[in-house]
């Protein structure tokens, strides 16, 4: 059988039991969504990476609705094995990814629709998307790294946008969103501040991206870590904040930045309270802080991010934790689940 000739896919499906201890996912054999519309494409998937958000919508902490039993993921890489009649922009071969967010193109919509919350994910051999949802993927990159791209990558490209050679940023934690931050800030020329509760993975960092020295702080070992961020800067505070922890982290982020400065929120790993928000207002006020969401990024910033990791032939394999096969999906998500890892994990399909 050809590749354009499968009719149906193995994919990993949400249980929905969330009871600790349980299956979180479960591999079924499906029927793809076949006859291909005038306008869709299908792909063959080589590899898919994970990110949090993945493991926490298994485990039922997502804070936005999730369809039930939804295929997993977001993030996969694979090659065109064949398409709709009207497809313009891509051929069969081409090596492409959905994008996460299939109603953000260009930055202007008004919807959303993430994968693996508001529709099935990507966790499955072969899927399904409208080519206008696609981005093809660097030639240079091999699947495994590819695969990294259109969430953890675009979010890090999302997060440091206007920042300039010279200026500091402050990266929390060393998981897959942080380490592109961390790999694309070196190669902007930024000086980078690295946040972690683990002085062994603040160790690991240091020695992997050791030119120049890179300056840690573990914030699990002094509550007032963000006095320690200050004294790295000179009392001035950081340019820009990678900030991942939410509620729990905010505040204390807004007190280590400069007057003027920028935070881009990319995610929420720790505890949620709105009790750690008092000072939120007057903060904002006194260090005219510019708080900015980030929810991952446009089709068009991902296209962006793609040219950039071509013209500069940047590689991704110092920020790959491990890789897992296909078929052991459930355990790099408990794996990703309990912070174990140290950049990304990846799934080889």
């Amino acid at each position: 059988m050809t590749d354009h000739q499968v009719t149906h896919r193995r994919a990993f499906r949400r249980t929905d039991d969330y009871t600790p201890g349980t299956a979180k996912v479960k591999l079924v054999h499906e029927a793809l969504p076949l006859p291909l519309n005038p306008t869709s494409v299908l792909i063959k998937v080589h590899a898919i990476s994970l990110n949090y958000r993945d493991a926490n919508i298994a485990n039922g902490g997502n804070p936005w609705p999730v369809i039930p039993n939804g295929i997993l993921c977001n993030d996969a890489a694979g090659e065109v094995v064949a398409v709709g009649e009207k497809v313009k922009g891509l051929l069969v071969g081409d090596r492409v990814s959905p994008v996460t967010d299939t109603e953000y193109i260009s930055g202007r919509e008004l919807g959303r629709s993430w994968l693996a919350a508001d529709e099935d994910g990507v966790l499955a051999d072969y899927i399904v998307f409208d080519e206008d949802k696609i981005c093809k993927l660097p030639d240079h990159l091999d699947w495994v790294s590819a695969s990294t791209v259109p969430c953890a990558g675009v979010t890090a490209w999302a997060a440091l946008k206007g920042m300039s050679i010279g200026q500091t940023v402050l990266i929390q934690g060393t998981g897959g969103v942080s380490s592109f931050a961390l790999k694309l800030a070196r190669a902007a020329g930024l000086r980078v501040i690295l946040t972690s509760s683990s002085d062994e993975k603040l160790q690991g960092m240091k020695e992997k991206f050791s030119d120049p020295p890179l300056l840690t702080v573990n914030y699990a070992a002094d509550q007032a870590w963000h006095e320690q961020v200050l004294k790295l800067t000179g009392g001035v505070g950081v340019d820009i904040v990678v900030e991942n922890g939410g509620t729990s982290s905010l505040i204390k982020s807004m007190k280590c930045t400069r007057r003027g400065g920028i935070i881009s929120q990319v995610g929420y790993l720790g505890k949620q309270s709105p009790n750690d928000l008092a000072e939120l207002v007057p903060l904002i006020i006194d260090r005219r802080v510019v708080l900015r969401g980030i929810n991952c990024g446009s089709k068009y910033d991902m296209e962006d991010f793609c040219a950039a990791l071509t013209t500069t032939q940047t590689r991704l394999d110092d920020i790959i934790d491990s890789v897992y096969p296909f078929e052991q999906a459930e355990t790099a998500i408990q794996y990703l689940w309990e912070g174990k890892q140290v950049g990304k994990i990846v799934l080889r399909v």
